[in-house]
């Protein structure tokens, strides 16, 4: 079974909610992302999603631009980044999923990269620049290799919600909102009719992110879904801190998990 089964079924046994986070692999180094990693699942984190450093995330915000520009400056490449998928393997079984761009799977082979997911322990990988109408170029190869292709729906897929529902496997990532990631102080989103047709046709859990930043935020869309993704306001601790910020990271980890879980302090 899928690691991302096994977790949101022991979840559910629980009646917990998933936290899932995002940092950018590489930023500021490898040995800090291992450190992050195993710190972040320490205070509470049930997923956690790999930032693939791209020279254009075009899906990004300034700050997760920018962490992808850290890395790549310091030399991170996608060799680098299955050896620390590796290395984590060692330590921990939580969920890794890569967050990536088409281009990067393309320059090294959808054969063999989906063969280095399977060998070094990635269980699912989320390309926001692949539409669903062409997710058929990776599909198959994914699923050979016990890796899910996690789908993306947001406000505006509307009538296409069913079908990319009825298509999925692991968790369907639901876009809060229309534009980049970032940190968002507000959402517009009418989230009860967004999440009444996700309702309808997900079989699978759905999980809201993009713009999700605070143990408040993370109150306040719990109540929709099966699990909520907080990326840009960890990476930015990282921005700030650098090589210093897995303690920092690790205490804002666990007052999301807090706020998934209810515990008022």
């Amino acid at each position: 079974m899928n690691r991302i089964d096994s977790m949101f079924a022991e979840l559910k046994k629980q009646n917990k909610k998933a936290l899932i986070t995002f940092i950018t692999a590489g930023d500021p180094d490898f040995d800090t992302t291992e450190q992050l990693v195993l710190e972040m699942e320490r205070q509470g984190a049930n997923l956690i999603e790999l930032g693939v450093p791209f020279s254009d995330p075009i899906a990004e915000g300034p700050i997760i631009q920018e962490a992808s520009l850290r890395s790549l400056q310091g030399g991170t490449t996608l060799e680098g980044i299955f050896e620390l998928v590796k290395k984590l393997r060692t330590k921990t079984e939580i969920p890794l999923v890569f967050m990536m761009y088409i281009n990067t799977i393309y320059r090294l082979g959808v054969e063999r990269f989906f063969s280095l997911c399977q060998e070094t322990g990635i269980d699912a990988v989320i390309v926001p620049d692949l539409p669903f109408e062409e997710h058929d170029e990776i599909d198959e190869c994914a699923y050979a290799h016990g890796v899910y292709p996690i789908n993306l729906v947001a406000p505006t897929s509307k009538d296409r919600i069913a079908a990319i529902a009825a298509n999925s496997k692991g968790f369907l990532y639901c876009v809060s909102s229309t534009g980049v990631t970032g940190v968002r102080n507000t959402f517009q989103t009418d989230f009860d009719s967004f999440f009444d047709t996700i309702k309808q046709h997900a079989s699978i859990p759905y999980c809201v992110g993009f713009g999700i930043s605070s143990p408040e935020q993370v109150k306040q869309m719990k109540t929709y879904c099966d699990g909520v993704i907080v990326g840009s306001a960890i990476v930015k601790m990282i921005g700030q801190e650098q090589k210093s910020s897995v303690a920092t990271v690790g205490t804002f980890v666990k007052s999301l998990r807090n706020a998934l879980d209810d515990i008022s302090k």
